[in-house]
């Protein structure tokens, strides 16, 4: 006599014990809600987003609405001439491309340059002087910024280059060993079956990292690319040090023109902080999907 189990015994029974926790995981944690994370989660958002509600309500201000001291007043009556007023402040459309500027050839000197150093280093990574190279590159991340700072300065004005020409060149040398960081773990992602298929066909080395590797880069050129932009967009110390001409300046050290030694005129400088801004969270919300997606591909071996 043969006896029938239901489905769900039978399905157990077969089920390797690994499956069968998971299910059972799975099973319990449907519907419900992760307070921890959900509470951190919503901490983190206020920290974004009431900083950028007092900017928002800030830049609308009138002057005498400013001073009152309250951040989180609603403004009323609307001011937008607080734009208009740090669009000729600032001399924004010069300041504007003089930092577009900086900051696209920063991004461009630093895709190229940490791309090819990381593929070799990566595909030659038995070979002493590039693992030395590599961590040579990392351990200038911990070199702090003033030990250099004025070394800098005398260089950047022996070589007559005390302009934004030597801010984008300091810009991809201090990005260079992050970004390397990078491209060497995704690199170590790609199979070499693909290269050496290449090699028997006759491809050189160059034509290999050019029409092979180069574009299986593209997660990791953005997420590198964000991180270059912002660094180089947001920056104030290089370019105030560097750049001896005044009208070269870019747009953050112009800002700095808001704040005297007696009082700040706030409903301007923050009109002024979001027109800087702006930029910024374009790229990112145009390129944010590649982001993650770059920082995990070289996390696991394939």
């Amino acid at each position: 006599m043969t006896t029938t189990l239901p489905p769900s015994e039978r399905t157990t029974r077969h089920t390797p014990p690994l499956r069968q926790a998971t299910a059972r995981a799975r099973r319990r944690g449907k519907g419900a809600t992760n307070r921890p994370a959900t509470l951190l989660l919503v901490v983190a958002s206020l920290a974004v987003l009431i900083p950028l509600y007092v900017a928002v309500a800030m830049s609308l201000k009138t002057s005498s609405q400013a001073a009152d001291g309250d951040a989180f007043a609603l403004p009323w009556p609307i001011d937008l001439g607080n734009f208009a007023d740090a669009w000729r402040i600032t001399r924004f459309p010069v300041s504007f491309s003089i930092s577009v500027a900086v900051a696209a050839a920063s991004v461009l000197g630093t895709l190229a340059l940490s791309s090819l150093a990381a593929y070799a280093i990566a595909r030659n990574w038995d070979r002493r002087i590039f693992r030395w190279s590599f961590f040579y590159l990392l351990g200038a991340m911990f070199l702090p910024f003033p030990v250099v700072a004025l070394p800098q300065i005398k260089l950047t004005a022996l070589l007559d280059i005390d302009s934004p020409v030597g801010v984008i060149l300091l810009h991809i040398v201090f990005q260079l060993s992050f970004s390397v960081l990078l491209y060497t773990a995704y690199l170590r992602s790609i199979p070499m079956e693909l290269e050496e298929s290449a090699r028997m066909d006759g491809a050189t080395t160059w034509q290999i990292f050019r029409r092979i590797i180069l574009p299986l880069l593209g997660p990791m050129n953005a997420t590198v690319g964000i991180f270059a932009f912002l660094a180089s967009w947001n920056d104030f110390m290089l370019p105030s040090l560097i750049t001896s001409d005044p009208g070269l300046q870019t747009l953050p050290v112009l800002q700095n023109i808001f704040q005297s030694k007696f009082d700040t005129n706030y409903n301007v400088a923050f009109a002024s902080y979001l027109m800087a801004m702006a930029p910024t969270v374009l790229v990112y919300l145009f390129s944010q999907r590649w982001v993650i997606s770059g920082l995990t591909q070289g996390a696991v071996k394939q």
